[in-house]
């Protein structure tokens, strides 16, 4: 397959920034002095901010509204994206061959707009996309397919021309579900692994090492 139209996730995919999503609780709380409890990682990792925003307040006693709580999460979290997050090893070079190769190729992501235009603006990678999509603009998850229709109805591109890039089983498994090839890299923060390989058209174990893939995809 030569894709028509490349569609990355970020997060995982082509960025180390999964650290914040799993951690940013911590780290607020550290920025007010407070100690995190063993464990609030994976308490904190189902629910909503607005949730986790009340559990810190009740839990730690934070003199702050649940409004203050969550604006300070947001603000660890720009802070993280604007200053911190970098690409992955070979991130760089593989997008450098996807552009040669004549895709349009964009982003579809969960992350908002700034902190996407932010952080590749401060890396020099945003002359690689045509386009940006994000959940919130398209108003819906990834559970869904619509930001990778989209994306695929923005360039005038087909299903089976769109290929997705994504590292979270939900999202591959989305995309895949809705018609769309599937490119699953690998990321250590998505436990379920051997679904991701099974389900994948295409799997990337390190973007640095990805002749396989580009043998595959030239079949």
């Amino acid at each position: 397959m030569r894709p028509g139209c490349a569609v990355f996730d970020f997060d995982g995919t082509l960025f180390d920034s999964m650290y914040i999503w799993e951690h940013a609780g911590e780290m607020y709380l550290r920025s007010l002095g407070r100690e995190p409890e063993p464990g609030l990682q994976s308490l904190l990792l189902p629910m909503s901010l607005d949730q986790s925003a009340g559990y810190l307040k009740k839990a730690y006693s934070l003199d702050l509204s649940k409004e203050e709580i969550i604006r300070g999460i947001n603000d660890t979290v720009d802070g993280f994206y604007v200053n911190d997050v970098v690409p992955k090893p070979g991130a760089e070079a593989f997008l450098s061959r996807m552009k040669s190769t004549g895709a349009a190729m964009c982003i579809a992501t969960a992350t908002d707009r700034p902190q996407i235009e932010a952080t590749l603006k401060r890396c020099g990678l945003e002359g690689y996309f045509n386009a940006i999509f994000t959940c919130s603009e398209v108003g819906s998850g990834k559970d869904r397919p619509f930001i990778y229709r989209r994306a695929a109805e923005h360039f005038g591109a087909k299903k089976e021309d769109v290929l997705v890039f994504e590292d979270a089983l939900h999202a591959a498994r989305t995309a895949k579900n809705d018609g769309f090839k599937v490119a699953a890299v690998f990321d250590p923060s998505e436990k379920r692994q051997d679904e991701l390989r099974a389900l994948a058209d295409y799997f990337i174990e390190d973007l640095r090492h990805s002749e396989t893939f580009w043998k595959d995809l030239s079949v």
